[in-house]
């Protein structure tokens, strides 16, 4: 079994979070981010699964490891870790610096993604994208982080939707660059087809109004639109996240179902229909044995 490294955990245990306070209720449902310089990184992260996302700029030499790749970090480089890929890192020089963010998932949901889930180097689940930089990118890159670095430590009232388009600002820079400059290594059929399975995932959100309904709802929906066997898709996705094909569809119609609530005035019953329950009560159930509180009171509480 693959260890799985929290948001708690890290602020617990790294020495870049020494004296700084976890996550709390700051950004509510939203979601948690912060910025860190790596002037104090670990030299050597054990092989494990974290539950968030993470953007390094990495100036130093080192190597990532993931699945049965070896990345070799022999120049400065942007990489991107989604929180489904295991990962461990070992620093191969004594000078290490540079920045790096993370956040959550419900941090991540909130962003505005007009990038395909193809291109997007965020939401790659199936390698971790290394864009080796030159002097004038690093520059550009480490003013954007210093940015990121003073605006999450200010008092302003919408810094988190500042650190919002600072990622997105990250991600179209590594897009930009070359596909030469991009460390893209092959990758196993399990983490292809869980590539496969996540762009599906995607590509049926946002839902634009209640007439619109999802037309894939179950494992075997996608299974079927991705040719193989339920049980093929399921033994993938395991392997390459840890979760279940009806696990990722849950929680991604919950992360959806948040922001409806939160952000429409559509009723309960017409987000129900939307997400592909027959029956509200139905809908109803799975968020409150999920989330702890009917959709109704979540409504109540976030607005």
């Amino acid at each position: 079994m693959i260890p799985n490294e929290t948001v708690a955990h890290f602020y617990e245990t790294h020495p870049a979070a020494k004296g700084l306070k976890g996550p709390d209720k700051t950004t509510g449902d939203e979601g948690h981010f912060n910025v860190f310089s790596r002037v104090f990184c670990n030299k050597y992260t054990s092989y494990a699964r974290r539950d968030f996302y993470k953007i390094s700029l990495i100036l130093g030499k080192g190597k990532i490891t993931y699945g049965n790749q070896e990345i070799e970090i022999n120049r400065n480089a942007l990489v991107f870790f989604n929180r489904n890929v295991p990962y461990s890192w070992q620093a191969m020089s004594e000078e290490q610096s540079g920045y790096f963010c993370l956040f959550t998932d419900q941090f991540l949901s909130t962003i505005n993604r007009s990038a395909t889930v193809a291109d997007c180097p965020i939401l790659r689940n199936d390698a971790i994208p290394v864009y080796f930089i030159n002097e004038e990118q690093q520059e550009y890159l480490l003013s954007i982080f210093g940015k990121m670095q003073a605006d999450i430590e200010s008092s302003y009232v919408h810094k988190y939707d500042l650190m919002r388009n600072y990622v997105n600002v990250l991600a179209h820079e590594a897009m930009k660059m070359q596909p030469s400059e991009v460390n893209d290594v092959h990758v196993n059929g399990s983490a292809k087809l869980s590539s496969q399975f996540h762009e599906l995932l995607e590509r049926q959100f946002p839902i634009e109004s209640p007439e619109h309904k999802l037309k894939l709802k179950t494992a075997k929906d996608y299974a079927n639109r991705l040719g193989v066997h339920v049980n093929h898709l399921n033994r993938a996705l395991k392997e390459i996240t840890g979760k279940t094909t009806t696990e990722h569809i849950i929680d991604r119609v919950l992360a959806q179902s948040k922001v409806m609530l939160r952000h429409s005035n559509w009723s309960v019953a017409e987000i129900a229909f939307c997400l592909g329950f027959e029956y509200p009560a139905y809908f109803n159930n799975l968020f409150k044995k999920q989330i702890g509180i009917t959709p109704k009171s979540y409504r109540v509480h976030e607005r």
